[in-house]
């Protein structure tokens, strides 16, 4: 791109020089050509009035007339004389032809020039003797100027010299921010997250400003999802570790026939091999979701309904877990196009993070929102969210730094899955905190829109 752009900055001098030098010259060509023109048409007009000055002083005027255009002839100067009938006298100078004087049309009193190849040429008329008309008829060869090669050689190596250190400077501005974040950008690629460009000017707001700016927080969201991703592997491979762990040491008393109750070890392996099946079952519907693959089986319902259904299930883990346990109603039915076994998956996942933060109660809400569509809430009075978790605790990779109340299984995917399938069905989910008057709690809301409106459809008129 350098290279391209100081040819091309060079190549503008160069065209510009050349143009300039040729324009240059055409003007001043025509200007010598109007200046030769002007001057003959004085010339010619000087000496037609030398003639009809002189023969109207003279005594014997026809005599006098004829002296003087047989001396302007003599000089090599071309006169016309037209008689009162029309009979011409005198022939037009080489170069010149009828077509640019007309003896036919001749009138006293005028000039006019003009221009035929290298020839330049005036003709100017005036009254003679008993009525006749006395053109005089006057050329010059004229010469191109001559174009100051040397200066103008001398004037343009020196302008392309200092256009060429002008180039070379502006292309190595230039390209210089480029270059840089070029080499940034590899050395991000090769997994240097740290790598950062020098901040432009808060007041700097061009294209590489905006490419630094942008590649800057490029690298901040990579090393943040690097991180992300660090505490999510180690959280899900303590996941899988603990009951990948109790399956395997029951498995083996069993075996050897050391299980002190053998019913006992059966029911533990069944329950971690349930939380590990729910494990791989939401990393699947997280790689789905990721991938589009996931169907939703979309109709308008009742919302209230499908709440009410999802969170009654959940009661009784609640209630186990020492906790008050509130739904709410609305007060009138609110519809809005859902899957339901994805809606209540939803409640679920959100009622499981509840669960697991609150301290004494966990508060299920549904009420029709402001735009008409329908908003669920549910809020805890755990520890809340600090405001950079509101943000994040969505994210896939996400792991909280606060310490759950209590352990109730799950696997710490749930609010993301939640923000996929919600925002599936063209809805909203967000974190609120703090949920509750003395500055505690969480509250997660989901915004579902109302079913569009049928188009209404046109009325048939009565049979007449």
């Amino acid at each position: 791109m350098r290279r391209r752009l100081l040819l091309g900055i060079l190549a503008t001098v160069i065209l510009a020089l050349t143009l300039s030098g040729t324009g240059t010259y055409l003007l001043l060509r025509r200007q010598a050509h109007r200046t030769t023109e002007a001057s003959l048409r004085t010339e010619a007009a000087s000496l037609v009035g030398l003639i009809t000055s002189t023969t109207a002083q003279a005594q014997s005027a026809t005599v006098v007339q004829r002296k003087l255009v047989s001396g302007l002839r003599l000089e090599g100067i071309s006169v016309l004389v037209v008689g009162p009938a029309g009979g011409l006298r005198g022939e037009l100078p080489d170069g010149v032809t009828s077509a640019d004087v007309n003896t036919s049309t001749i009138e006293a009193g005028t000039t006019t020039s003009g221009r035929r190849g290298d020839i330049t040429w005036a003709a100017s008329s005036a009254e003679g003797v008993r009525g006749s008309v006395v053109t005089v008829v006057i050329t010059r060869t004229s010469e191109a100027p001559r174009l100051p090669v040397g200066w103008f050689l001398l004037g343009g190596g020196a302008a392309l010299a200092v256009g060429a250190a002008v180039a070379f400077w502006l292309s190595d501005t230039l390209t210089r921010p480029l270059r840089n974040a070029q080499q940034a950008t590899v050395q991000i690629a090769g997994g240097d997250l740290g790598t950062r460009l020098p901040d432009p000017a808060v007041t700097d707001h061009d294209e590489v400003a905006e490419l630094t700016r942008s590649i800057n927080a490029m690298a901040t969201s990579l090393a943040h999802s690097q991180g992300l991703e660090r505490q999510f592997l180690l959280s899900i491979s303590h996941d899988l570790r603990t009951p990948l762990t109790s399956i395997r040491g029951y498995a083996d008393a069993i075996t050897d026939g050391t299980a002190s109750d053998p019913v006992g070890a059966a029911r533990v392996i069944s329950s971690e091999s349930q939380r590990l099946s729910r494990l791989v079952a939401d990393l699947l519907d997280l790689a789905r979701l990721d991938a589009r693959e996931f169907r939703l089986d979309l109709r308008p319902l009742a919302v209230a309904e499908v709440v009410t259904e999802a969170a009654e299930g959940f009661r009784p883990t609640a209630e186990a877990a020492g906790l008050r346990f509130r739904v709410i109603d609305p007060e009138q039915t609110a519809v809005a196009v859902i899957d339901p076994d994805r809606l209540a998956q939803c409640i679920a996942n959100l009622l499981e993070n509840g669960t697991k933060y609150a301290a004494s109660a966990v508060v299920v809400e549904t009420r029709v929102g402001p735009d008409g569509g329908v908003q669920i809430q549910v809020a805890d009075d755990g520890p809340g969210l600090a405001p950079d978790e509101v943000a994040a605790v969505f994210d896939r990779l996400y792991v909280a730094d606060r310490r759950p109340e209590r352990e109730v299984g799950g696997t710490g995917l749930g609010l993301a899955i939640v923000r996929e399938l919600v925002t599936g069905m063209a809805g909203r989910v967000w974190a609120e905190s703090p949920a509750t008057d003395d500055g505690r709690g969480a509250r997660f809301v989901i915004a579902l829109p109302p079913p569009p409106s049928p188009s209404p459809s046109p009325s048939s008129s009565p049979p007449g």
